[in-house]
């Protein structure tokens, strides 16, 4: 199978060695303390919610990173070279999203549970457990997925020569990124990944508060990019408004907003929270911390849009500037930064379905009078397992649309089928198993189905089903087949909350 994402044109000075020493220091401190962390993991809540001790600057960190993961660093600012400065707007849904989280998450601490589907099935039993876990599963596999793809992008970038010849081919430089992924999530779980979260954190705001300044002045302020823009023919990425209809906005704003308000890697970090209170401060603080550093990555890709006339590199505009146009140590740390988001975010969406098979399947149905040390093996081994199959869909995505597509796919298979009946069992007590079950079903197939089947297009017509994506039918549908499914139709009996 062709393995063909598109190369990053980089003409490379004398910084190369020093930027791959960098970023091979920077994998070794990753891949030492996942080590460390490895011999404090006893039980499985150690493994899956880092036993449940997270304070809360750690939880903002840890949340921080998770959340900015390559739909930001490469999809949203993919998508801001392209456009320019509207793509200053791609940020809302998920901010809006993380408002609406900070009145959700001492309630989840509240609870004893570890995934989401053990919150389904509290209320709406094992039927609505079971379909969630499907959809989890398929959801995150595919965010793992261009996560590899991701790695894979930036490593062959770091070990490419001065001449332009890479080290090893963009195949095999995913699956280096891959196997490290893998290997890091295997050896301590959440244990070891909130901990490295916190350092990527920090290096990642602290990276981007210098870098856009150097980057604003190498463009010549306003003036410069005004000028570079004119020249280059694209006068509109000026524009700060006005260059999305309704329709795409519904389309970049409703998936992020729907997965984050439903995310199990959020919810699981509520769990791992040592109080109640803290992790209701950390939310709040979050909310902060994902606006500035959200801003930051597509007005830094914005400007530097102005300074890379190449629309071949726009795809990977950050990982270009950051080999081509800032200080030799700079410019590493920010490859390190970049590297450090793309593990944080292949870890904790690797970590969480795997997690979620051993707690809702295999405790549930096979053995769930189970051992500690037995748990804590198969939930390595699960992680194996489910990184592999992330790895083969990386390469059926490897010619697919970039990141930016393939983020909001992923986002709308799991926010249209399990956010509504989520909040639903949170919130709304006429909710039942039968509505929750057909709202699952409905935002799954929908979102498969939209652009697949001729069935929409001959309903809603070929023209609109081309223009729209899947999010809002996907959504529209699952709302509607939960409200119905749970007011119509003989009374069913709740699970107890």
């Amino acid at each position: 199978m062709s393995f063909d994402l598109i190369p990053i044109k980089i003409s490379l000075n004398q910084k190369r060695p020093h930027l791959t020493s960098i970023v091979i220091i920077y994998l070794i401190i990753l891949l030492g303390v996942g080590a460390w962390k490895s011999a404090g993991v006893k039980t499985h809540a150690d493994f899956a919610l880092a036993g449940r001790s997270l304070p809360p600057w750690i939880l903002v960190g840890t949340m921080l990173a998770t959340w900015i993961g390559t739909g930001s660093i490469l999809g949203n600012a993919g998508k801001a070279y392209e456009i320019g400065f509207a793509a200053l707007i791609l940020p809302i849904g998920g901010v809006l999203g993380i408002v609406i989280l900070t009145r959700i998450a001492g309630k989840i601490r509240g609870m004893d549970t570890y995934t989401v589907p053990e919150i389904m099935y509290g209320r709406f039993g094992s039927g609505a457990r079971n379909l969630t876990v499907v959809a989890l599963v398929m959801a995150y596999l595919v965010i793992v997925s261009y996560q590899y793809n991701a790695g894979g992008a930036v490593l062959q970038t770091i070990f490419t020569d001065a001449s332009g010849h890479a080290s090893f081919s963009l195949e095999t430089a995913t699956i280096i990124a891959a196997v490290f992924i893998v290997l890091y999530t295997v050896l301590a779980g959440l244990l070891s990944v909130v901990y490295t979260d916190v350092g990527n954190g920090i290096i990642m705001t602290i990276v981007l508060l210098i870098a856009f300044p150097i980057l604003w002045i190498k463009a010549g302020g306003w003036d410069g990019i005004q000028m570079a823009f004119i020249q280059q023919g694209v006068p509109e990425k000026l524009d700060f408004t006005g260059r999305f209809s309704p329709i795409q906005l519904i389309n970049y704003i409703l998936p992020p907003f729907l997965l984050i308000l439903g995310d199990a890697n959020m919810y699981q970090r509520f769990s791992a929270a040592k109080t109640r209170a803290g992790i209701t401060r950390a939310t709040l603080v979050l909310v902060l911390a994902v606006l500035l550093i959200e801003v930051l990555i597509v007005a830094t890709a914005a400007v530097s849009a102005s300074l890379v006339p190449d629309a071949a590199n726009g795809r990977h505009i950050l990982i270009y500037v950051a080999a081509t146009q800032l200080p030799m140590l700079l410019g590493g740390l920010f490859f390190a930064t970049i590297i450090g988001i793309i593990i944080s975010t292949a870890d904790s969406y690797l970590l969480v379905p795997a997690t979620t098979l051993i707690k809702d399947i295999y405790l549930t149905y096979i053995n769930p009078n189970a051992e500690e040390k037995r748990i804590v093996l198969y939930s390595r081994l699960l992680v194996i397992a489910l990184g592999f199959a992330a790895w083969i869909l990386s390469r059926g995505f490897a010619n697919s649309p970039g990141f930016f597509e393939r983020a909001l796919y992923a986002y709308t298979i799991y926010g249209a089928a399990i956010t509504p009946s989520l909040l639903a069992a949170l919130f709304w007590t006429r909710a039942t198993p039968r509505g929750a079950i057909l709202s699952i079903g409905a935002g799954v197939t929908t979102t498969i189905l939209w652009q697949e089947s001729p069935l929409f297009s001959w309903i809603f017509g070929a023209e609109l089903v081309s223009s729209l994506d899947a999010v809002l039918p996907a959504i529209t549908l699952s709302l509607l087949f939960l409200v119905l499914g749970s007011l119509w139709g003989p009374k069913q009996k709740l699970q107890p909350t």
